[in-house]
């Protein structure tokens, strides 16, 4: 009656198929196992911080550091289903090549802001780093006569001493 046709339907070939059987998306039991380390990887810096368990606060930080580098690892590996074998190594080639571009980005920074906190704050030195400042910056500039490597130039005058 109508001009449509009815065409079987096209086989599915097993190539295209994006959810292939040897991929593991994890179980119940891996999701429950990381959600629980990840609350204690939470409660633990949390304790130290409300506790105060260390007297320095540079040793509180790098601690809390090393907790955060391990939950990072805990995510990857019980929610994201990272490993060397999936995707034939292609994921774990990009988190190694993001974790490169990130280190080298936060350690230019850190290298920056340092060198530029170094060089535009020369007075705001400790007595230990003063040291290495050359002579002629810790001491006030001397009156234009009395410097001996410049015999040529002109008397200056003192501003203070003028009518």
């Amino acid at each position: 009656m109508s001009g449509h046709q009815e065409h079987p339907p096209l086989p599915i070939e097993k190539g295209h198929d994006h959810h292939d059987a040897h991929v593991d998306h994890g179980s119940f039991k891996t999701y429950v196992t990381g959600f629980v380390l990840a609350v204690i990887l939470t409660a633990i810096p949390f304790w130290l911080v409300l506790g105060k368990v260390f007297d320095k606060s540079s040793t509180t930080g790098l601690v809390l550091l090393g907790f955060a580098a391990v939950q990072i690892v805990v995510h990857m590996i019980y929610f994201l289903h990272m490993n060397t074998k999936s995707e034939e190594g292609w994921s774990m080639l990009a988190l190694i090549f993001t974790v490169m571009l990130v280190v080298i980005m936060l350690s230019g920074s850190v290298w920056v802001m340092y060198h530029l906190n170094h060089n535009m704050m020369p007075g705001v030195m400790s007595d230990s780093a003063q040291e290495t400042v050359p002579e002629s910056f810790r001491q006030a500039v001397p009156s234009a006569p009395s410097m001996p490597n410049m015999p040529n130039m002109p008397k200056m005058h003192n501003m203070q001493t003028m009518p």
